[in-house]
């Protein structure tokens, strides 16, 4: 049992709707009704009658739903004020980011920061499955910073226009495969050509929903052979040689460098992106603060 599954009831319960209880949950509309499932399955009733519309509570989720918020609200009440304290005598630094962030910018970036020597640690928000997902972590103040790709074309970045943000750098996604014996593509990508084997992001991680977008626009004859969240996971399977896979620049530099993997489209096919960092609009403690401040400096040194 989870917590958020109790949000979720209580959002459901509230909007007698589960599109607008996803919208409101920062989730796809699938993922509220598997948890809602989740939750059903652990009480063993069931708590909404999904037959009338709009939706409605069952007898026992009427039962439920006075329970279900006090729990929410004094779980809320008790994490709140043992952040507070917490916070206030310590200098943790809570971050989400996209994982691959985590790997190619993320070390050199918060490096150069040069932070006091005093803070005690950063600490990484669990991975999330989901773009949405990782919004979620500033909406429900599970973290201080959430470091992130950003592009017009995902709509779902437009949900943090609330929070602080500062633009760190820019990053390409570039589409690459593994090199046949005289070094060309082994999977060219052309509009006009046969079946690409593409090694796919599924649909509700950052990339996928930019790459939706992009391809929407120019269509390829793509066909998933793989699918996978994670752009490292992705980046080994090309260099199988299984597919073709959009990838961070930062991520594959030196395996184009070294011959293992090769463009495989001309460069009217990468994806311009920005790295920005959000944070909350309150910060708990004078080290994140400091964080914010020589982010933003650095951000205006890199603009001049």
């Amino acid at each position: 049992m989870e917590l958020k599954w109790f949000e979720d009831f209580l959002s459901v319960a509230r909007c007698y709707s589960f599109t607008r209880a996803a919208d409101e949950r920062h989730i796809t509309q699938s993922a509220l009704s598997r948890r809602i499932r989740q939750l059903e399955e652990w009480l063993g009733v069931p708590l909404f009658d999904r037959k009338t519309y709009p939706v409605t509570l069952t007898p026992e989720g009427q039962t439920f739903l006075a329970t279900a918020s006090e729990t929410v609200f004094s779980m809320t009440h008790l994490r709140h004020d043992l952040n507070q304290r917490y916070s206030s005598r310590t200098a943790v630094l809570r971050f989400a980011m996209l994982n691959t962030l985590s790997l190619t910018f993320f070390p050199d970036w918060i490096q150069r920061l040069s932070l006091q020597p005093n803070l005690s640690y950063i600490r990484l928000c669990n991975q999330k499955p989901t773009f949405a997902e990782h919004i979620s972590t500033l909406h429900s103040g599970e973290t201080d910073f959430l470091l992130t790709y950003a592009h017009d074309a995902v709509s779902l970045i437009h949900q943090l226009a609330a929070f602080p943000m500062v633009q760190l750098g820019r990053e390409r996604a570039i589409a690459v495969c593994r090199p046949d014996s005289s070094g060309a593509p082994l999977y060219p990508v052309r509009a006009d050509g046969g079946p690409i084997p593409w090694l796919s992001y599924g649909q509700h991680t950052f990339f996928a929903h930019a790459l939706a977008q992009m391809l929407s626009k120019r269509p390829l004859p793509l066909e998933t052979v793989y699918e996978n969240g994670m752009s490292v996971n992705l980046k080994a399977m090309a260099l199988s040689g299984s597919g073709v896979a959009w990838l961070p620049l930062s991520l594959v530099q030196e395996e184009l460098l070294n011959g293992a993997l090769v463009r495989a489209d001309a460069p009217r096919w990468d994806m311009s992106l920005a790295i920005r960092l959000y944070r909350q609009p309150v910060l708990q403690n004078p080290q994140a603060e400091q964080l914010w401040q020589r982010a933003c400096a650095s951000e205006t040194a890199n603009a001049a």
